[in-house]
């Protein structure tokens, strides 16, 4: 069985990957990390992944990005791979998650759904038109635009050469469409999981293709699957 310590345990996602590991034969959550612990686990919880002492094949983080440097740290150190799903990194954490990668097995993807994941590829074939995403999720977000939005436009940036920009508000100034910009909108309310909408807009027509979570389950189920992949791989980055 393979051993993992959850990153975040005590967070949404956190207890939905321990609930679903409850259930799945093939993996089991040994070790947690949170710095809340008001929630009792069947697991020890450490407040810092750099004081767990509990041996594991691999790491499942849902943190938040002020917890990823020491989670980089630690995995290199223990040479334990890491399915890295906390967003909202920096350009330099990125610079450590690719430098990292060199040294252990790392898998990053914005988005741990496999619906998101077909999607991307989609994308990529359908791209061109005037391109717009437009995202939504729950009033307790704390990024924007989000992860998942950003990773939809790199998957049609990069099938179209890199020749895009991306544009958050057009509020600021007055002026016509650039052909070459994607449009990415953040809307924030309720208790919305995840939706994403990409359009298409030509000459009187428009293409539409759209992605709603209707549960935190989906992302829960896409990284226990990756762990179970990654969990003795050799250095490198993967995804899904």
């Amino acid at each position: 069985m393979i051993k993992a310590i959850m990153n975040g345990c005590n967070g949404k996602m956190g207890q939905v990957i321990s609930a679903i590991c409850k259930e799945d034969p093939q993996i089991e959550i040994v070790a947690g990390v949170d710095l809340y612990d008001g929630i009792k686990n069947d697991y020890p919880v450490f407040p810092n992944i750099s004081v767990c002492d509990v041996k594991a094949d691999v790491i499942i983080d849902f943190s938040n990005a002020k917890a990823v440097d020491d989670l980089l740290v630690y995995s290199v150190d223990k040479k334990i791979p890491v399915v890295l799903c906390t967003t909202g990194l920096s350009e330099e954490q990125m610079e450590q998650v690719k430098a990292a990668s060199g040294q252990v097995a790392v898998l990053k993807s914005a988005n741990m759904s496999l619906g998101i994941n077909l999607l991307m590829q989609l994308l990529a074939q359908a791209a061109g038109f005037d391109m717009e995403i437009v995202e939504k999720h729950h009033n307790q977000k704390l990024d924007a635009p989000s992860g998942t939005a950003l990773a939809l436009a790199d998957s049609m940036n990069d099938a179209l050469g890199h020749v895009y920009e991306y544009k958050y508000d057009r509020s600021s100034e007055r002026k016509k469409r650039d052909p070459h910009e994607i449009g990415i909108s953040a809307v924030r309310g309720g208790s919305i999981v995840g939706e994403h909408e990409v359009i298409f807009a030509g000459l009187d027509e428009v293409i539409e293709f759209k992605h709603t979570a209707y549960s935190k389950a989906i992302f829960g189920k896409g990284a226990i699957e990756a762990a179970k992949y990654l969990a003795g791989k050799p250095a490198g980055r993967y995804d899904l």
